[in-house]
């Protein structure tokens, strides 16, 4: 009798592992969730290190499914969900951050252009030993710049234009430094 017991409790044993299902309905969700993230430029671009964890959830979770591990699966499965959400709340929070900084750079861009080109004028007037057509396709190339990135931030491409304000202001560093040395070389001549 004790051996037809433990014999018929190894049969439901087995029926019941044989009649556990993959959870599809959450590898599903799974998958939706990965794929918004992944077509999310913001979240690619700012959330890049939830969409790694979200797309790791997903492999993992596909590894289990093939080892019939149904509930490691769709802990795996609810891990990706939420990975992938972060990785676009990630985004958004990046994108702004990223508008108002490159805003707050090109704001200060146009006056420091002004002022630049208003000591080349200085120093040409007091005839510094300067390549003044250098100094010129400089200022040039950071008004360009500038346009650039006035036009990627208009357009929400916020990293092209805190890349170009920030070449521009490079540029512009560089023009000052040139005025400010040939400043101090006339008066070391003194």
């Amino acid at each position: 009798m004790k051996t037809k017991l433990i014999f018929l409790a190894c049969i439901l044993f087995v029926l019941v592992l044989g009649c556990a299902k993959p959870p599809t309905a959450e590898m599903d969700s799974a998958r939706e969730a990965v794929v918004r993230a992944e077509n999310d430029p913001d979240a690619v671009l700012y959330g890049s290190s939830a969409l790694a964890r979200a797309r790791d959830s997903l492999r993992r979770m596909q590894t289990e499914v093939e080892s019939k591990r149904y509930d490691a699966a769709k802990a795996l499965a609810a891990e990706a969900v939420t990975a992938a959400e972060k990785a676009i709340a990630d985004g958004k929070t990046g994108a702004v951050r990223a508008r108002e900084e490159a805003a707050a750079l090109l704001s200060g861009l146009r006056p420091a252009i002004e002022e630049t080109e208003q000591g080349i004028r200085s120093a040409q007037a007091a005839d510094l030993d300067l390549d003044y057509i250098e100094l010129d396709q400089e200022l040039t190339g950071a008004r360009r710049d500038t346009q650039d990135a006035e036009t990627a931030l208009a357009g929400s491409q916020y990293q092209n234009a805190l890349d170009k304000g920030r070449s521009a202001r490079a540029a512009l560093g560089d023009i000052n430094n040139k005025l400010t040395n040939a400043v101090t070389a006339v008066s070391q001549k003194k």
